[in-house]
């Protein structure tokens, strides 16, 4: 039989893994038998990848299989169809699946139009005989090809094994059909395996056995442990149903689980242990056999947090081994497989640890039992697993009981509308099994418990015990002990089910959660000012005086407000606490009980002493030398002594950390006890200390910190407020310009408390500014140390080049382990070392070389570039002679030559001179050889060769003299020159038709060497020609061709060799290479990478293993519905004016250049027609935020160790021949490089929407599927929805949703997606946060011990892959006294090149990425984890909650929650800076506003969470501080800020309208108070953006230099830096505190398109109206009330200096958004802005109306927060609105027309004026309603009559009260805010009024209101936009980057004018 090749397939994707249920049809109708003759049959593919959901799984092989063999075999193609016809008829009979009826119909259609043709083509008699010959002919090519290792047949196989598999089915199922003779004919297909299984990375099937991952002596040995069952129960009974069974098979058919989750946990565990076992192999016998060091660190990582739970529960845990060995082993397996199958098939209970520590505390007691036989004491029957059973037994009975109460309670939440105090989160249910009472749920679980009860209401009526399915489990065994509880009988009726409510916290909406999450922070700064009030007040003018008694006691007084600070914070608690009390246990309540009354008794103790003894002292003398004198002493000072013994034993356990962490974390009950009083006891939170270094250093830093913090509050802000402050106390001011509400109050209180209180808000929030100076000192000295910035610019490049190598083996190359024999041994070793130097020169050439060929590859330079920075690889390398790129040596040959020519003096003085220069010198020489070897190759005459060779002699006998000046004349060395550049140029060339022009080229030279160049003549030449003329006449006989023109003295074209031409290029160019090579690379992302890459090899990193020894990882990237590509019609649409492409052309010139040289197009301007459509979206898509640049990217880790392990392989001579050419010609090389890289390494992207995509035909599903079929390790996970087709029977009894989930993963094989897993889900899984849901639901496929999880918009770069394995090594290497199990590095954000905002952006974020980091990281010890490119300790992190927390709303920052976790759970976080990836950032004003709102809801979130309440308790003092000020202290401090303008602005506006202020200064001659300007300073560097800034010019200092980052920080300032950092300050300001207040915290999409569009002027008043337009306004307004009434007693200089800070942050709130918006200034934009802005403000909303098209939907989306607000945040609200009654109050008492009465029934009046107003609106509204239509003359009439009302009105009162047009204004401004105020007490109190008359009058009022504030925002605009230089100064400064670098930015908004015209 002739060989077989497998069809190519014509379309379609993958192979299902799910195998076909037995199927027998009872339909005795044929479907096939209605048969249409007659019609045309073309051979088409049947579409194989639109199928129904509900039958995918199982048919589709089947039809792909069809499409693939169709043209060769069509009638097995039709019975493939038919095959797959019948199963998804007998699936769905009803049809009632979406989408099957349709899908029956066409398959039954082709199957008629297919059945009689395809039974002529039959080869067979019958269709069984058919089916039976191209099964043997597969299977035969299967065996044939078995183990062969070529690339292609491996192809073939893989193709050949799928189909096989198919056809074994079909076949099976045929011949089953057709009856039992031909079945007792037919091979007996059905006890061997499956031909194919679909796997992800180890073919563990028979078939793959010969392939090259499964020949590693490592997974040889893992695989054969796993196999090893003998001795285990059941074995037997197990082997009839899986032929090879291990103990995965084993612990399934045991237990329970899903096919799905078994294979995939094998292939998950085997990959484990293999990788630890040759970790460890160098320690063990043999690597072929496995040890028991590797199996013993992974039950050491996978059970340390159950061994943890089991001793806090007091518990014994089940993992019991025996103490043989071979058994022992055969244990440990079994148990690690049952956790792993346990989490694999857990689902969302993945976030809840302890729950799944619980389910395996009761299996692995069931396990132990099977293992040893062990039998129910009061049955006498065997124990067997309780929920043992069928495939999903686990799943239903344990799973999904769980899961509903997580489903359920999440509901309640509501979207994040209803309080958190409702509904228990994830947290709350894992912390249950924190417990003891965990225990009472039983196993099996008693569904009647408490825990299980979501809402008490719907469980009123009592219930019974769910039935046990065996008999032996309904009662407890006396072996179970303590383990299982009792279960009630089965008649036994259960009580009432009682909802538990919150476990051990609660998180309450209120700002009192700052203190009491810090108390510690704020008592200390509370104390400290207070005693330095104390001291200012006391005068004292030395530090000295404060131990005089009077003082001291004085001072003191600050214990009683301690105790009193300690009172609130343990009342807090309490009622924090309150809604968690059912979980609360009776010590933890004693214990809060008793924190009341302690401080409760001191509160009151204290202060009576300090009353009644007060200046009683009791002294002591001590000896007259003493500085202490005469030392006194009072009772009080002896109470508040005994008072601070309570916290000596505090500050000795922080004094000896070692001391309290044993403490914490022992579970002996004196260690309790002691612990006990000072925290709660908990799981989490305990043995957090550091190391005493590390402590030591964090305490020096804030020590430092708040001395200065002090040193500066007491001088500048405190004590020279202490005068003032007497003075006016002093004075007695009756006299008010109103009417004075409180006139008894004594001492100016009101005007003390106007001066104070901004001084005191800034002193709490001035220790930011404070940190950020610090961090600034301590991060960059860090960095110098750390050798940050060490290669800067390409010159420092050049100068260090020489050190890479040197550098590059030291740490990325690995060594071999040094022995340390003495002698010989030694003398050897010294030898293998010189030996690796020499090796180690090439693999960095090499190493350098893939990462040059990736630049050009991404387009970053072009071709001459990478031929210029390319070094030859060549032997010469072994014997140290290196060719440096020839960037390097640019210009040194012209630099040579020019010195040679011009020089007179010696030879010695010449060759000195040029050794000067080490460049110089080797491209002298090297040109030289190079020279000798193109005239060796290309001179091929026996004569010729002669000459040349003896000229060359002549010349070395001259440099070997000292004589060369005197025998050659060095001016004619330019000339040679040229000529041997002509020379090179045609040999490059290598034309046949220039071979004159090539001798010609020789003989020039010939003719300048011997005529011009050598003084004396050339010898050998006279020699040679004398020879000849001595010959015989013969000679003469003819005429001699000319020297080189032979036909035999050149040999042109040269030997297609690239080795040759290389050699000749890289000659041509060092010859040719000129100054501007200087600044190669030119584009600066390449310089910038290169800099950085060289700077990293000079930074302590660990020394990186072989491949073979590394950790493995995985990469694991969210997808929701971001960009996979662009698509062609996104590429080039022009909606906006610009599309994608142009864009891209016009920001990346350089690179577009270098593209279109790439894929061979000449023309700059070629259309895109002529360019490949997928090159053309690969490369726009490369440029933007998407999904497949993040995978180019992470898939460089691939590159990178398939390289490093052909280096770590190769022999020398395998690495001379290239990396490329070895990996392309040896197949067997190939795969085992595939193998090693597959093993180490895995990509998983989580595509949550895949499925949905795929099955409606969405073009994102084919962008993915390319992604893999481009990448073919990349794995895609996604979550299927299909719907449950059930019976009408099983409808009603079912309790089960109609739709079943699974999470699939699949990859590519044959271009199409293969499913490989399928593990079924027991609801949605997207309950929570999407992010962290989507990320544990595809966690389970990922491999290694490490896990990077990336985000969508990042990148990554080859050559920061190669450091891979040295950044995997620091899991290894212990930091104090825990190993990392977080490890993070710097981010480079990309997307910081264009526009300023984007550059400012990229800044802010670089300066927290690193510096930020570096000093959170070391010495502060509080870095969790704050974006994606960290590295997780993924088995630390798999068995503690997963990589990130995903409870909806709490846990917005899904990703920091992480790093609590990791913390609470004494992890530990480091962080490294020689290492880097990508990051994209929004790069609009919008896009960066909603990002900064995000951020700031998220920590607004965490103010609330149990994680910062837990650390800021469970952290010593100083790391508490780190904690707070890097993380919602930030979000606090900016609050503050804002808040303090506020307090200063009304308490000038108090002091001002008061007449208070003019009473001062002119009575008490106070002129101004310093401290004031200085708080209001402080106050202005945070405003002005400066906290970032000083960060952000060190880091940038750091790495680029510091003159570079000055210029930097002038030009941004000069940019209106300052405008946007002070936007962003109230962004975060705004969000922070409002989401504390009411909520409404919520993901906010930005979208990461990368073009820059204009925004409407509409869509910036509604994303700025609330947040910053209407803040502005009062802001304007405060300052305008207070500039008008101070004026005639106060300067213009004092009010400037004042104020400046905050009339700039006005502006800024008001105009920041349309100054930073493309094309704000244009006219024709103004216009249509201002026609959308009329058209939306007036149209009705309503259901469906979306906030941008309507003004009313939008007011009602944006006080959506207060619809779901408490009643305390409602009264919050009301208060604060009150404010804007402050106006009206004080403004109508300077009335002319109140001629100074001070009487309060002005005030009422004023009231009657606005209720007048409030008529007249009313009045006209409804004249609106009832004229307006129909009577519109008498409507017209009516408004005219109110008009002329109102102005008669205006003038009688000016003529008889005096009505000036001040008062006029004055009105104004006291009456807008009133309303303002009102309207806010409204939307307070809506629920009360909504549905009123009056809640219609408050929207009319607000869209008034709205309108009007609109107006004033566009009127500046709109004028400014007629003068045509402010929208080009607005282009410059908004593109001033993307001018700078000579970017076409014109072009670009040239184009969106174009467009708009």
């Amino acid at each position: 039989m002739a060989e077989i090749v497998p069809a190519d397939p014509s379309t379609s994707n993958s192979a299902s893994t799910s195998s076909r249920r037995v199927y027998t049809t009872t339909n005795t109708r044929p479907f096939t038998r209605l048969i249409t003759s007659g019609r045309d049959h073309v051979v088409e593919p049947f579409d194989s990848e639109k199928l129904p959901v509900t039958l995918v799984s199982e048919i589709q092989k089947f039809l792909r299989v069809a499409n693939q063999i169709e043209l060769e075999e069509p009638r097995v193609a039709y019975l493939c169809r038919f095959h797959a016809f019948e199963v998804a008829h007998n699936l769905d009979r009803n049809s009632s699946g979406r989408g099957v009826r349709q899908f029956k119909t066409s398959l039954l259609q082709r199957l008629e139009q297919d059945e009689e043709i395809t039974i002529r083509k039959r080869k067979e008699k019958s269709d069984i005989r058919e089916l039976r010959r191209v099964y043997r002919e597969y299977k035969d090519f299967i065996i044939k090809h078995s183990g062969d290792s070529n690339l292609q047949n491996s192809e073939k196989m893989i193709k050949a094994r799928a189909i096989a598999s198919a056809l074994s089915k079909v076949l099976n199922t045929v011949t089953t059909a057709a009856g039992p003779q031909v079945l007792a004919e037919s091979e007996s297909i059905h006890a061997k395996p499956e031909l194919y299984v679909p796997y992800n990375i180890l073919p563990l099937d028979e078939g793959g056995a010969s392939q090259a991952i499964m020949q590693l002596p490592e997974i040889k040995a893992a695989v054969a442990a796993f196999r090893k069952v003998r001795g285990l129960p059941f074995v037997e009974d197990f082997r009839r149903r899986v032929v090879c069974l291990d103990l995965f098979d084993w612990l399934q058919f045991c237990f329970g689980f899903q096919k799905g989750n078994v294979a995939n946990q094998r292939e998950h565990l085997i990959l484990l242990l293999a990788n630890t076992h040759i970790r460890k192999s160098h320690k063990e016998t043999s690597v072929s056999k496995l040890g028991d060091g590797a199996l013993d660190e992974l039950m050491k990582k996978f059970f340390k947090n159950y061994t943890d739970w089991c001793k806090f529960l007091g518990r014994k845990s089940n993992i019991q081994l025996p103490y043989l060995k071979e058994e022992a082993q055969q244990y440990k397996l079994l148990y690690i497989g049952l956790y792993l199958l346990i989490w694999g098939e857990a689902a969302n209970i993945r976030f809840m640890p302890e729950c799944l520590c619980y389910i395996f505390h009761h299996m692995a007691y069931e396990l132990h039992s099977l293992l040893v036989g062990a039998v129910n004491m009061e049955t006498g029957e065997r124990i067997m697993p309780v929920y043992g059973g069928g495939s999903e037994s686990f799943l239903n009975n344990v799973v999904f009981h769980l899961y509903k109460v997580i489903h359920e309670e999440a509901m309640k939440n509501r979207n994040g509308t209803t309080d958190h105090s409702s509904w228990r989160n994830y947290d709350d249910l894992n912390e249950f099994f924190w417990s003891e009472d965990c225990f009472q749920i039983g196993w099996p679980m008693r569904l009647e418990h408490d825990f299980f009860c979501i809402d008490p209401s719907s469980d009123s009526k009592t219930k019974k015990p769910r039935q046990s399915v065996r008999t032996d489990e309904d009662k407890k065994s006396p072996n179970e002990d303590e383990e299982m509880e009792d279960i009630p009988d089965e008649g036994h009726k259960v009580r009432e089910g009682k909802w538990l409510g919150k476990t051990n916290f609660v998180e309450i909406r209120s700002f009192w959660q700052i203190f009491r999450s810090f108390d510690r922070m704020w008592s200390f700064l509370i104390l400290c000012l207070q005693a330095m009030i104390i001291m200012a007040s006391h005068d004292l003018e030395s530090p000295l005086e404060v131990f005089d008694a009077t003082v001291l006691e004085d001072v003191m007084s600050i214990f009683i407000t301690s105790a009193a600070l300690k009172l609130i914070r343990a009342i807090l608690d309490i009622v924090f606490t309150w809604k968690a009390r059912n979980t609360i246990d009776s010590y933890k309540i004693r214990r809060n009980v008793l924190k009341v009354l302690v401080p409760m008794i001191w509160t009151i103790t204290l202060p009576i002493y300090y009353i009644n003894h007060r200046g009683k002292y009791t002294c002591y003398s001590t000896q007259s030398q003493s500085w202490l004198g005469e030392w006194c002493y009072s009772s009080y000072m002896v109470a508040v002594a005994f008072y601070l013994m309570t916290n000596a034993f505090d500050m000795v356990l922080f004094l000896v950390p070692v001391v309290g962490k044993y403490i914490e974390t022992s579970n002996s009950r004196i260690c309790t006890m002691l612990s006990w009083w000072r925290q709660p006891r908990l799981y989490v939170g305990r043995g957090m200390q550091e190391t005493q270094l590390s402590q030591f250093k964090y305490t020096m830093f804030w020590v430092l910190l708040m001395l200065s913090k002090f040193i500066f509050s007491y001088q500048f802000e405190i004590k020279p407020l202490i005068s003032p402050t007497r003075q006016i106390m002093r004075i007695g001011i009756k006299n008010y310009d109103w009417h004075e509400l409180f006139p008894k109050v004594k001492s100016n209180a009101g005007a003390i408390a106007a001066i104070w209180a901004p001084i005191i808000l800034v002193y709490f929030m001035d220790a930011q500014i404070w940190y950020s100076v610090y961090c600034s000192i301590f991060g960059g000295v860090y960095g110098i140390l750390h050798h940050l910035g060490e290669i800067r610019t390409l010159g420092m490049l050049r100068i260090r080049f020489h050190s890479l190598p040197d550098a590059f083996s030291a740490y990325l190359i690995p060594h071999k382990e040094k022995d340390n024999k003495e002698g010989i041994s030694k003398w050897f070793l010294c030898l293998r070392e010189k030996a690796f130097e020499k090796n180690s020169i090439v693999k960095f050439v090499v190493v350098w070389n893939q990462i040059i060929s990736s630049f050009r590859e991404e387009d970053l330079i072009s071709n001459r570039e990478m031929h210029l920075m390319k070094m030859p690889l060549s032997s010469e390398l072994f014997s140290g002679q290196i060719r440096w790129p020839v960037f390097l040596l640019a210009n040194k040959f012209s630099t040579a030559l020019s010195i040679a020519r011009d020089f007179s003096g010696k030879d010695a003085d010449l060759l000195r001179k040029i050794k000067r220069d080490d460049y110089m010198y080797l491209v002298v020489t090297e040109c030289y050889d190079s020279l000798k070897y193109v005239l060796e190759i290309l001179v091929v005459g026996d004569f010729e060769q002669r000459i040349i060779s003896g000229i060359l002699d002549e010349i070395e006998g001259s440099i070997g003299c000292s004589t060369l000046l005197e025998d050659l004349n060095m001016s004619e060395l330019p000339a040679l020159h040229t000529k041997c550049v002509e020379l090179l140029e045609l040999l490059v060339e290598g034309n046949e038709e220039q071979y004159c022009n090539v001798v010609k080229a020789l003989q020039d030279i010939f003719e300048i060497v011997t005529s011009d160049l050598m003084l004396k003549g050339c010898r050998t030449l006279d020699s040679l020609y004398a020879h000849r003329d001595g010959d015989d006449s013969e000679l003469f006989t003819h005429i001699e061709p000319q020297l080189f023109a032979s036909a035999r003295s050149i040999h042109f074209p040269l030997p297609d060799s690239g080795l040759i031409v290389d050699k000749i290029k890289r000659f041509l160019l060092l010859l040719t290479t000129k100054d501007k090579a200087m600044d190669i690379p030119s584009n600066l992302e390449a310089r910038r990478r290169i800099s950085f890459f060289a700077t990293s090899l000079f930074m302590d990193m660990p020394r990186a293993p072989k491949v073979r020894n590394m950790l493995s990882f995985s990469v694991l990237t969210p997808h929701y519905m971001e960009d996979v590509k662009y698509s062609s019609e996104e590429l080039h649409s022009n909606k906006e004016g610009v599309s994608i492409l142009f864009y891209m052309q016009k920001i990346f010139p350089d690179e577009w250049e270098n593209f279109l040289e790439r894929v061979g197009t000449e023309n700059l301007n070629a259309s895109n027609d002529e360019i490949n459509e997928e090159d053309l979206r690969n490369w726009a898509s490369f440029r933007g935020q998407t999904l497949c640049r993040t995978v180019r990217g992470m898939m460089y880790y691939q590159k990178a160790l398939k390289l490093q392990a052909f280096l770590d392989m190769a022999a020398d001579d395998d690495i001379l021949q290239g990396y490329d050419a070895i990996g392309k010609g040896n197949d067997t090389l190939s795969a085992q490089l595939d193998a090693l890289a597959d093993m180490k390494f895995t990509h998983v992207i989580s595509c949550q929407m895949f499925g949905s995509h795929k099955s409606s035909g969405n073009p994102q599903a084919q962008d993915i599927l390319d992604l893999m079929i481009r990448y073919p390790s990349l794995r895609v996970a996604y979550v299927e929805e299909k719907e449950k087709i059930v019976s009408e029977k099983e409808k009603i009894v079912s309790d089960r949703p109609p739709t079943v989930y699974s999470s699939v993963l699949v990859k590519a094989v044959n271009g199409f997606d293969q499913e490989i897993y399928r593990i079924k889900l027991p609801g949605p899984p997207n309950i929570g946060e999407g992010k962290p849901e989507n990320q544990n639901h595809s966690i389970i496929f990922t491999r290694g011990e490490a896990l990077q999880a990336i985000d969508m918009n990042q990148d990554n770069y080859m050559e920061e892959a190669f450091k891979m394995r040295n950044i995997l090594q620091e899991f290894l290497h212990e930091r104090g006294q825990r190993p990392p199990t977080i490890l993070g590095m710097r981010e480079h954000i990309f997307t910081g090149s264009v526009s300023s905002l984007a550059w400012f952006m990229s800044y802010q974020e670089t300066s927290f990425v690193t510096i930020g980091q570096r000093l959170l990281a070391n010495p502060l010890r509080v870095r969790f984890h704050y974006g994606h490119p960290d590295l997780f300790e993924r088995i630390f992190h798999l068995t503690r909650g997963g990589v990130s927390k995903a409870s909806k709303t709490v846990n917005l920052s899904e990703d920091v929650f992480a790093g609590f976790n990791t913390t609470l759970r004494r992890g530990n976080i480091t962080y490294h800076e020689y290492m880097q990836v990508g990051k994209g950032r929004d790069v609009g004003l919008n896009q960066i506003s909603k990002f900064e709102a995000k951020v700031a809801n998220g920590n607004s979130e965490q103010t609330l969470s149990r994680d910062i309440y837990r650390l800021g308790r469970r952290f010593d003092f100083f790391r508490m501080l780190s904690c707070y000020f890097t993380t919602i202290g930030f979000y606090f401090n900016s609050l503050i800020s804002v808040i303090g303008i506020y307090v200063f602005l009304y308490g000038q506006l108090y002091l001002v309208l008061s007449g208070l202020q003019r009473a001062l200064l002119l009575e008490a001659r106070i002129q101004n108070i310093k401290s004031l300007e200085t708080a209001l300073a402080s106050q202005s560097f945070i405003q002005l953006g400066l906290l970032t800034g000083l960060p952000m010019v060190i880091e940038i200092g750091l790495e680029r230099g510091f003159l570079n980052a000055l210029k930097d920080f002038v030009l941004m300032q000069l940019q209106l830096a300052a405008v946007f950092f002070t936007f962003s300050f109230g962004t975060k300001s705004h969000y922070y505190g409002r989401t504390i207040l009411h909520g409404g915290a919520k993901y906010r999409p930005t979208g990461r398109k990368v073009v820059v569009f204009h925004a409407s002027f509409t869509e910036n008043y509604r994303l700025y109206s609330r947040s910053h337009f209407v803040k502005g306004f009062e802001l304007l307004l405060l300052l305008i009330v207070y500039d008008l009434f101070r004026r005639s007693f106060q300067s213009n200089m004092a009010y400037v200096l004042i104020t400046y800070a905050i009339w700039f942050m006005s502006m800024t709130w008001l105009f920041a958004p349309f100054l930073f918006n493309p094309s704000g200034f244009n006219w024709g934009k103004i216009v249509d802005d201002w026609k959308g802005w009329n058209k939306w403000i007036v149209q009705q909303g309503g259901i469906g109306i979306h906030q941008d098209k309507s003004w009313q939907s939008w007011w009602y989306d944006e006080q959506d927060h207060l619809r779901h607000s408490g009643l305390g945040s409602r009264l919050i609200e009301i208060l604060l609105s009150l404010r804007f009654f402050i106006y009206q109050y004080g403004l109508v008492y300077h009335l002319d027309i109140s001629r100074q009465n001070k009487n309060f029934i002005v005030y009422v009046l004023s009231w009657v004026v606005i209720v007048m107003i409030f008529l007249l609106i009313k009045v006209v509204n409804l004249g609106r309603k009832y004229f307006s239509a129909n009577y519109h003359l008498v409507f017209r009439l009516f408004k005219a009559l109110i008009f002329l009302g109102v102005l008669a009105t205006i003038i009688t009162l000016s003529i008889i009260c005096d009505l000036s047009f001040k008062d006029l204004v004055v009105c104004c401004l006291a009456f807008l805010p009133t309303g303002w105020g009102l309207i806010l007490v409204a939307q307070a109190v809506r629920p009360k009024i909504e549905g009123t008359a009056l809640w219609h009058f408050t929207r009319v009022f607000v869209q008034a209101y709205d309108y009007g504030m609109g107006i004033v925002l566009f009127a500046p605009i709109a004028c400014l936009a007629w003068l045509p230089i402010i929208s080009a100064f607005q282009t410059r400064f908004l593109f001033n980057e993307a001018f700078s670098r000579r970017l076409h930015i014109q072009p670009i908004l040239a184009a969106k004018k174009k467009k708009h015209r």
